[in-house]
This record gives C-alpha cells, sequence and structure tokens, in this order.
C-alpha cells in the first residue's frame, strides 16, 4: 500500500476522535490533497466503467483523473483502492437531516424541542449520511425552520463534520396544510409560532414569507402544493396551494438565482406546478400521462422516494405511527412506483431524493435496489444520484461527477455496483473535499 500507514492510521485516528492527522478539526483540515488509485471508477456523468485510474486532487479540488502509470507515481503517495469501485460522492435531493424518522408517531415533540437539542440530532445524522456515502444533500424542510442553516455553516466553517447542504429552512404551505405542524385534539395556539414561519394563504403572503426564507439564507424552496401523507387531515393528491401561490414563490426564487421544489402527488397539483414554473417535483405518486408529459416537456425533474413506503409498512405499525399515516401510505405507495416506470420510460428527469428522514438516515442507499427493480438500469440510477441530481439542483459545475475542477468527493465500494446495485449500502471509503473522512479497509503494511 503506497499510502504510509501511518499517515493513514493518523487519518483514522483522527476520525473516531474528531481531529485530522496534523490537528485541528476535520471538517477545517488544510489536508485536502491527495492522489487516490482506483481500480475501476465511474465517474457520474458517462456510461462506461474506467479501469485503474488515478485521481489527483489538491486544495479540495480535482486536478487530473488519467489512466494509473505505475512508473511515472513512484514518487507520490497513493491512497490504494486498487481493490475498490470508485464513484463521485452521492447526492441525495431530499432530506430532513435535522430531524429524527422514528418519532413520526408524536409530531408534538417539535412544540418543544430547544435548539441545542436539534443540533445534537443534527450532527448525528450529518456524519451517518456522509458516512453513507452522500457527501451532498438538500435539506428539504424543517419545523425548526433554520435548523438546517445552522447546520449547514457549522459543516462549512469545520465546526461539524457533514455533507454540503442547500437548505430551504420552512415550509410554504397553507393553513393547515401538508408543511403546517397542526395535530387533531392540541389547539393551535398551543403551536410556537416559529415553527409555522411560512404558512401562509393568498399570492401576496407567499411572496412575503418567500422572500424572507430568501433572506434568511435558504439555498432553495420548498412549497407543500398538495396534500401530504405524513400530515392530518390532508388527501395525498388534492391541491392546496392555488397556481396563482405557487407563481408567487417561484417568481421570487427565481429573481434570487435559486430552484423551487415542490412537494405535489395528485396529477392536478402536480400539472399547475409546472406550469407555475417549479424546477422540481417531489413524489409525484398520483401523476397521470398528461403531467408526466408535461414534466418532460418542461425539463422538471421528479424526485420520486420510491423506497421508503416500504419502511413505513414496516415499523409504521410497531412504532404506533397514526392510522391515517399508515393508510394515506398504503394508497400512494404501489402508485408511486408504478409512476416511476412511466415516467422513465417517458424521459421525465429522475433524480435520487429519499425524503429522509422518513426512515433513518444512513438508509438512504437502499433506495437503489427499488429504482432498478422498477426499470433503471444501475448505471441510470447511479446518475440519479451523481450527475444528474447536480443539475437540477444547480451544483453541475462543482459536484456529481470526477472530473477535473469539480470538489475531490469520492465514494469507493469493494463490489461493482453495476452487477450488484446494493453494494452502495456498504460505502467503505468517503473522501469530502480530498479529505479521508472514512475508510473502513484494516490498515495493512
Amino acid at each position: 500500500m503506497r499510502i504510509q500507514r501511518f499517515f493513514l492510521g493518523c487519518l483514522l485516528l483522527g476520525q473516531l476522535f474528531g481531529v485530522n492527522a496534523f490537528g485541528g478539526s476535520l471538517g477545517n483540515s488544510l489536508q485536502t490533497s491527495i492522489n487516490v488509485r482506483c481500480g475501476q471508477m465511474i465517474d457520474g456523468y458517462s456510461n462506461k466503467l474506467y479501469e485503474d485510474q488515478l485521481i489527483s486532487i489538491r486544495q479540495g479540488l480535482i486536478i487530473k483523473v488519467e489512466t494509473y502509470n505505475e512508473v511515472s507515481s513512484l514518487d507520490i503517495e497513493i491512497l490504494d483502492l486498487s481493490a475498490y469501485t470508485c464513484l463521485p460522492g452521492l447526492i441525495d435531493t431530499h432530506t430532513h437531516i435535522t430531524e429524527r424518522a422514528d418519532e413520526t408517531n408524536d409530531l408534538s415533540i417539535h412544540y418543544t424541542r430547544s435548539m441545542t437539542e436539534v443540533r445534537e440530532i443534527s450532527e448525528v445524522n450529518a456524519l451517518t449520511t456522509l458516512h453513507a456515502g452522500f457527501t451532498t444533500v438538500r435539506n428539504l424542510g424543517a419545523y425548526i425552520a433554520w435548523s438546517g442553516r445552522d447546520l449547514r455553516d457549522r459543516i462549512n466553517n469545520g465546526e461539524v463534520l457533514g455533507p454540503r447542504i442547500q437548505t430551504s429552512g420552512f415550509y410554504l404551505t397553507v393553513p393547515g396544510g401538508g408543511g403546517d405542524l397542526v395535530i387533531p385534539g392540541i389547539p393551535e395556539e398551543v403551536i410556537p409560532g416559529r415553527i409555522r414561519q411560512g404558512v401562509s394563504r393568498g399570492p401576496e403572503q407567499f411572496r412575503i414569507n418567500a422572500v424572507k426564507a430568501v433572506k434568511g439564507g435558504a439555498d432553495v424552496l420548498k412549497i407543500i402544493a398538495s396534500g401530504a401523507v405524513l400530515a392530518y387531515g390532508g388527501v395525498p393528491g388534492s391541491p392546496e396551494m392555488t397556481p396563482v401561490e405557487i407563481a408567487a414563490v417561484v417568481a421570487v426564487a427565481h429573481q434570487a438565482g435559486i430552484k423551487v421544489t415542490a412537494h405535489a402527488h395528485g396529477a392536478q397539483s402536480i400539472k399547475e406546478a409546472i406550469l407555475a414554473g417549479v424546477d422540481s417535483i417531489e413524489h409525484a405518486s398520483l401523476a397521470d400521462n398528461e403531467a408526466i408529459q408535461l414534466a418532460v416537456e418542461k425539463q422538471v425533474a421528479f424526485s420520486m422516494d420510491v423506497y421508503n413506503g416500504d419502511y413505513i409498512n414496516a415499523v409504521g405499525e410497531v412504532q404506533g405511527w397514526p392510522d391515517e399515516f399508515l393508510r394515506k401510505n398504503f394508497e400512494t405507495t404501489d402508485s408511486q412506483r408504478q409512476v416511476f416506470k412511466k415516467a422513465l420510460v417517458a424521459g421525465v428527469p429522475i433524480i435520487y431524493g429519499t425524503d429522509s428522514a422518513v426512515y433513518p438516515h444512513g438508509d438512504n442507499a437502499k433506495q437503489f435496489v427499488i429504482m432498478v427493480e422498477h426499470g433503471m438500469t444501475p448505471m441510470q440510477a447511479i446518475q440519479a444520484a451523481t450527475s444528474v441530481a447536480a443539475e437540477f439542483i444547480g451544483w453541475q459545475d462543482r459536484v456529481g461527477s470526477i472530473a477535473v475542477g469539480w470538489h475531490g468527493d469520492i465514494i469507493a465500494v469493494k463490489k461493482d455496483p453495476l452487477d450488484n446495485i446494493a453494494a452502495l449500502q456498504d460505502v467503505a471509503v468517503v473522501i469530502k473535499n480530498g479529505q479521508v473522512v472514512k475508510h473502513s479497509k484494516p490498515i495493512q503494511d
């Protein structure tokens, strides 16, 4: 192994104790230069599998990708992953990284949770998500509205180790809608105002709250266009926001140069959201052929969480999730997977989004298997979580590909994911910005 044993050992000890090999926090390390030899490499944007590649990263950016040459590499230190397949760091376009999945049975907990508690939860989720191979995520809404921004900024400042984050701030939703934390039997006056900041009615109020979100530091805006599955009272697919309300949010976001994603299950609300100018649709469980064709025409992406229905079915009853949530999940899971297949054949851009924390953070990669079972090739599924996802979050010039000039985000798996996509559930090596943040391979001479 060409990289020195001492150097790698220090990196691993640093991972355990929260510091890098040369002092300082892991997140703020200056050691962001490395040479990585990959036995196989998937670059994220082409359909080719490359053999025996050398990736050189300097100051966090990829400066060279070439076929490994033993003679020319004699004088440089190399992290030898010749027994692995390397891929770009994965992207999840739909997470709720500051929340726990196992609290869905009691949403009232958000009424009393402090920012200190949220920070502790967020730090665990961030590290777990990064170690699962997801080096970039979009945090699409939180009941403690700016917890995602807080986590993003602390990661960027090197205080916490976690993925690169885009965050939307609060949910933009109608009163009592899918993003409004109202619970049967609990008076609305009991609900803290801080978790209802985006509750709006009418285009002007939505415009005002969208402006607040942008000024507050949102990287993307999240609207609830139609009824949610994990919300009380609504019917999945029933329109909640009107077309003019959606358009008001889109105008604010696009003027600020950021994107809008719409939570939408039903065909009508999907079509209304697309025609109002949103950039992506979450869930799309009940889309009809017209909605699918409109998405193709406007090149609006579908972010379809086709795994989490299985998790809800498996644990919801055991954990005491509300019967209403379980029923609506049953009604939408299979139909969403059928829409997934139709949308894929029709040419809708499909991006990797899991809606975690509907299920535990770190399980994100379980969705790859479901996507392949419902029509994607393994390479298409990988691209949905790399270059295609990067394009639709607006970061196509920095993440999602192993290419010169991009961030040095690389993951490695022991088995070939093109033979078995489930290999991505066991990521052995994670490198973010040229820094080794996980390496589960035993140290060898």
